[in-house]
């Protein structure tokens, strides 16, 4: 089977290149020439995990081909992804210009029966308008299928994530279209994964309900772990507890300095303007939201509260990705931090593994380090943002010799507060009582 991969970022390269792994023939498309020179190296534009080598691995077998024309791309493939971004607008909502745009490119070439399958993250009624776009710009009468399958792809553990997922969800209202879809990943019934088939609007919706789940989680465990401070519990033995109940389960609930990237901040916004725009009130959606930016001001002011005076102090910001295992800056909480000890006349010195790239892009004002202890050097105090490994085992005592003050700010809760103490260091950390 043929199939065409419509946008080549994030989503769009790592269902192309796995789907390539499951033996289909896969053409990806992207309008950028640049990138599309690139990705026939395959050279990957971003940081993810395997991502590299899946790509070359399925290139050089011929199974995976990008292209920047949409036509030839359309009228070869049976089932077409559309895989291109659908950005924030200033009230929150998604910008479906580039989905609305590939959907008329797609009417402009059908000749033959085709499933169209939307893989962006896209509101509710957003098939209906695909389908609707398509019939009117289609130039002779033709049939075809509008199916939703949302992706549940974390950056950092993306192609896991698609080869051995948790569910696969199926959106249309087609027995045809639906055939079709299970036949593409049939290699996940070796596995048992869980395929859910349903209605279009009802899958569009469980991919905004399952991330601003997950965002609750988060940002419900960061107010708890506020509580702790004040009363000097340790969130993180509460969260230990609470993950054993089967009902509540473990993960999601770390706490830490706020949620980031490409995914929770946007799609819990949108979420909540789907709300409004259906006259729906998502009162745990908004609060959650609201819950999260004030975690990355707590954040700062447990720096510069406890340092008082910022002026001409050097900062040691150890992480900018809003996660591991990933070069995405994206409303990581490191650049609100950074801006925020800027502001108070702090110099800040970074190191990040994959990340320091795209964050000079955003913030270059900032001096960037080789690695974790040239970073330290003279500075007053560190804070760490981001749980990279790498940053799980750092030599301490050379890290405090180096120094020119002694706090350490663990925003990740990485280390241990009887360990740091011993050291030497005046260490704080999110929920737990300082030592």
């Amino acid at each position: 089977m043929h199939i065409a991969v419509i946008g080549s970022g994030y989503v769009g390269l790592i269902t192309g290149a796995c789907f390539a792994e499951f033996g289909l023939n896969v053409t990806c498309v992207d309008n950028d020439e640049k990138k599309i020179k690139s990705l026939k190296k395959g050279v990957v534009p971003f940081y993810e995990p395997g991502l590299e080598e899946l790509m070359q691995r399925n290139i050089t077998a011929g199974r995976m081909q990008f292209t920047s024309d949409i036509a030839s791309a359309v009228e070869s493939s049976l089932v077409i992804f559309i895989a291109v971004g659908t950005p924030p607008r200033g009230d929150g909502s998604a910008d479906m210009k580039y989905v609305e745009g590939v959907a008329k490119e797609i009417a402009n070439h059908i000749s033959s029966y085709k499933v169209i399958v939307t893989k962006s993250t896209v509101p509710v009624g957003t098939g209906e308008k695909v389908k609707k776009i398509i019939s009117k710009h289609l130039k002779e009468s033709i049939d075809f299928d509008i199916v939703s399958n949302p992706e549940f792809l974390r950056e950092g553990a993306g192609i896991e994530d698609f080869m051995h997922p948790n569910r696969v969800v199926i959106g249309t209202s087609s027995d045809q279209a639906t055939a079709i879809m299970k036949d593409l990943y049939s290699p996940l019934y070796l596995i048992e994964a869980p395929i859910i088939i349903t209605d279009v609007k009802t899958a569009e919706l469980i991919k905004y309900a399952s991330n601003a789940f997950l965002a609750t989680k988060i940002s419900f465990i960061n107010e708890v772990s506020n509580l702790c401070d004040s009363v000097g519990g340790n969130v993180q033995m509460v969260a230990k507890a609470m993950g054993f109940d089967r009902r509540i389960g473990p993960k999601f609930l770390h706490a830490g300095p706020g949620y980031g990237g490409s995914c929770f901040p946007k799609d819990t916004r949108a979420l909540l303007q789907i709300g409004k725009e259906n006259k729906v009130k998502l009162g745990i959606i908004d609060a959650v939201i609201k819950a999260n930016e004030a975690q990355k001001e707590i954040a700062v002011k447990k720096i510069t509260g406890t340092m008082k005076k910022m002026k001409g102090k050097t900062v040691a910001v150890l992480g900018l990705s809003f996660k591991p295992n990933t070069n995405d800056i994206r409303e990581a909480p490191s650049l609100y931090i950074i801006e925020q000890l800027l502001k108070e006349g702090a110099k800040i010195r970074a190191y990040d593994p994959v990340a320091m790239r795209d964050a000079k892009a955003e913030i270059p004002k900032i001096t960037y380090c080789k690695d974790p202890y040239e970073t330290v050097r003279g500075a007053h105090a560190v804070v760490i943002v981001t749980e990279w490994n790498q940053l799980r085992n750092l030599d301490l005592d050379k890290i405090k010799k180096s120094m020119k003050g002694k706090h350490f700010f663990d925003l990740r809760n990485i280390y241990a507060p009887a360990r740091m103490a011993k050291i030497g260091f005046d260490y704080y950390s999110v929920g737990r009582p300082k030592i």
